[in-house]
């Protein structure tokens, strides 16, 4: 009992040290939109415009939101969310937005955006995995699909939302003049040709990596009942008949 109280204690407490990385900010971040300027025409390093506050408060509040998607999810559709899989999601939006966006780790830090798209191409796998174990236990739906093409249906979902992710971030980049698939430097030069497509083609790359990787491991965990996933596997919630 006090085992589980920890754990619900620790995965509050993250919780709220990560929604206070995103609120604590939105006022100075709206105070540089006002004050910094719109261009960059000299190309200065360190210098950032209006549209990089704006891409910061942007990404912030999605990650507001963001936060309460799973609760919300989880009293809606009536099922368990595993803490260890809720604390990665939460760690991985506190280094995408915090400290990607905010902290400007995707400039400081070499390969941070890899290392991220790599790590929630994995966890997107498993969120497919989930899916398909849900659909299994349903009783209104009579299938069960081999353990290849559960592994295939976690890969596709997980390169599926890579895409779209990646369509979000064009569609944006176009509209409010935003530079989140790195089209250009931090000083604002804008990158050409091949250069230019890098970001956007690595980010698809190592997503579809990070799917495979836990789609392999996913079919052995089914294929020879080793039991990996049965910890991170979102389930139904039990109910009370009492």
């Amino acid at each position: 009992m006090k085992t589980k109280r920890k754990k619900l204690d620790v995965k509050r407490i993250i919780t709220k040290f990560v929604f206070a990385s995103f609120v604590i900010p939105l006022g100075f971040i709206i105070y540089k939109i006002v004050v910094s300027p719109t261009t960059n025409p000299e190309h200065i390093a360190n210098i950032k415009v209006k549209t990089d506050y704006v891409l910061m408060l942007i990404q912030c509040i999605l990650g507001i939101v963001a936060l309460f998607i799973p609760s919300m999810i989880s009293k809606k559709a009536r099922i368990v969310i595993p803490s260890s899989m809720y604390v990665v999601y939460v760690i991985f939006l506190y280094a995408a937005i915090f400290l990607g966006e905010v902290r400007v780790f995707y400039y400081k830090i070499p390969h941070w955006d890899t290392i991220l798209h790599t790590f929630s191409g994995a966890g997107i796998g498993a969120l497919g995995f989930s899916v398909v174990s849900l659909l299994n236990k349903e009783k209104k739906l009579d299938f069960n699909l081999s353990p290849f093409f559960v592994a295939l249906f976690s890969f596709c979902f997980a390169v599926t939302i890579g895409v779209f992710w990646e369509i979000y971030e064009f569609s944006f980049d176009g509209i409010l003049g935003l530079n989140m698939q790195k089209f250009a430097l931090e000083n604002g030069s804008r990158l050409l040709g091949r250069a230019a497509l890098m970001d956007t083609m690595k980010d698809l790359i190592v997503d579809s990596l990070g799917a495979f990787i836990m789609s392999v491991l996913g079919y052995i965990s089914i294929k020879f009942k080793k039991g990996w996933l049965d910890k991170i596997l979102i389930t139904e919630k039990k109910v009370n008949n009492d």
